[in-house]
């Protein structure tokens, strides 16, 4: 079976659809693996709730940060950056894809790297609210250096009583650029993911889906479309996904070496 699936995207105009599952050999957990624990992340009316609500947030967050940015592409990231694909969707806020310098490139959910006012809606370098969160909570950090990590870059750190939030210089809630649960994607990325995978019925296309259990609705739907509009889809994952009976091949592996594999194939196309 995994060799038809290499064989049928060998050639085909692709759109590619990634998620956390791309990033566990950077180092970065997913949601909902096969060793994942079950977990909520906080939701946008939570977080929005009140300060005792951010202050958790903001202490997790902060020790989760200082490791992602350390994290770094792996195969599967570079893999996909030379598939040639019409558009690659990420789920992922790690910017890793970024890191690789991925063409066409939508990051469905934000980056973690970017930080935004609600009031003013002006936008920041995390970094630079990692050196104010750093001079606000001088050796935070190192107190909680042994917390686990988890996927959407924060840590199973209960404590966080004590932590000091700065606002934005205009007195606003800082909130990372993400989608958080509970919040829509801006409908214009939607849009833009939308016509690239309908483009696919036009040329043959094929809808690659590359470590996402596609639990939520946020990359399930193009998967629906792409199915309703007769294209075939390809789903790569370590364990089910909600898109499996939708797939035209469902391939239960790990996606770096796959998707390197796939990216030797299409090497010309790139």
């Amino acid at each position: 079976m995994s060799q038809s699936a290499l064989e049928l995207l060998a050639s085909r105009p692709l759109v590619v659809l990634t998620g956390a599952g791309v990033s566990t050999d950077s180092g970065i957990p997913d949601y909902r693996g096969p060793q994942a624990p079950a977990r909520m992340p906080m939701t946008y009316q939570e977080f929005v709730s009140g300060p005792e609500a951010r202050q958790r947030y903001w202490a997790r967050s902060h020790v989760g940060w200082s490791r992602m940015k350390g994290a770094e592409p792996n195969a599967g990231h570079r893999a996909v950056a030379t598939l040639g694909a019409e558009l690659v969707i990420t789920q992922n806020v790690d910017g890793l894809h970024e890191a690789v310098g991925t063409p066409r490139l939508v990051a469905l959910h934000g980056r973690i790297a970017e930080v935004v006012c609600l009031s003013c809606r002006s936008t920041t370098t995390r970094s630079s609210l990692q050196a104010r969160l750093d001079a606000a909570n001088p050796g935070w950090v190192q107190r909680h250096a042994a917390v686990d990590v988890r996927p959407d870059g924060d840590v199973a750190l209960e404590d966080t009583a004590g932590f000091v939030v700065p606002p934005c210089a205009c007195g606003g809630i800082l909130k990372p650029d993400v989608v958080f649960f509970g919040e829509n994607v801006p409908a214009p990325r939607v849009q833009r993911c939308y016509d690239a995978v309908e483009a696919l019925a036009g040329c043959d296309g094929a809808l690659l889906v590359a470590g996402s259990s596609l639990t939520v609705m946020s990359g399930l739907r193009f998967v629906r479309r792409a199915a309703k509009l007769g294209i075939p889809v390809v789903v790569v994952n370590r364990g089910e996904t909600r898109g499996d009976p939708l797939a035209t091949y469902k391939i239960e592996a790990g996606t770096s070496e796959w998707l390197a594999e796939l990216a030797a194939l299409r090497q010309p196309a790139g």
